[in-house]
């Protein structure tokens, strides 16, 4: 089957997975370049076999720069257990709501929800700059576990800015620098990835060969992307991410009401 596609649009969508897993390394976001990409090569395709194919992808570059990561930082695993378990479960939710339930409010919402992300970000000129983690505790855990079930929860149901809403919030209820959210975030991030891949691999929505070809580059991107985040420390990884909160803010504020 890999040989009826173009060299044009494979090379399109290497390059395309290439960026999203150096974005996604760094702060998320990495479906912004892959998905469309995606879309534009394969218009005429079904959308769940296009996003579980990113899926495909994106799952080895989120664990492939989570595991960098945590060569790099020192992960807080009292936290990360319980947000990733709950995340796993509550992205097959997610993923199952959304065949029954429309996600057309969500849509609406999310744009001022990044608005208020990036302000809060911003009028804060110290968040995300200094690493105090928070000592864990039954408050800690039932935190984690609130913030992996709904995150995971968004994930399966829709989805734009989960590795973004991950970092925000590991750096606001967990008191992690930049870097060490995005490195926190990887890991639940893998866990909801994997969960809707389970999904969409067991309805035979992934292009299996295009996934894993994908999957080469969106590593590299990763491997890429969290060496720049390591070197180049928070005011890097900080900068990135209201960046990409912008640009988040502008694709679903369209999506929502200009689509």
């Amino acid at each position: 089957m890999m040989t009826s596609w173009a060299l044009s649009d494979l090379l399109m969508l290497a390059g395309g997975a290439f960026l999203a897993g150096l974005v996604d390394a760094v702060v998320g976001g990495g479906g912004l370049i892959s998905v469309p990409t995606l879309f534009a090569v394969f218009p005429n395709a079904a959308p769940p076999l296009l996003l579980g194919t990113n899926k495909m992808a994106g799952v080895w570059g989120t664990a492939s720069a989570a595991w960098r990561f945590a060569r790099g930082v020192e992960l807080r695993w009292a936290i990360l257990l319980p947000a990733t378990i709950a995340a796993f479960l509550f992205s097959f939710g997610g993923a199952y709501a959304v065949t029954h339930l429309p996600a057309d409010a969500l849509r609406k919402l999310l744009p001022f929800v990044l608005v208020g992300v990036a302000v809060y970000t911003l009028h804060k000129k110290d968040f995300g700059t200094v690493h105090a983690p928070v000592k864990g505790g039954t408050g800690v855990t039932l935190a984690a576990v609130g913030v992996g079930a709904a995150i995971g929860f968004y994930d399966g149901f829709f989805g734009p800015g989960t590795g973004s809403f991950l970092v925000f919030l590991f750096v606001r209820l967990f008191g992690q620098d930049f870097v060490n959210a995005s490195a926190s975030s990887k890991i639940v991030n893998v866990a909801t990835n994997l969960a809707a891949l389970l999904l969409f691999g067991i309805g035979g929505h992934v292009w299996w060969q295009l996934g894993l070809g994908m999957a080469v580059m969106n590593v590299l991107g990763s491997q890429i992307g969290s060496r720049l985040a390591l070197r180049h420390g928070v005011g890097f990884v900080r900068r990135m991410f209201l960046c990409v909160v912008g640009v988040l803010i502008l694709k679903t504020g369209y999506d929502a009401f200009l689509r």
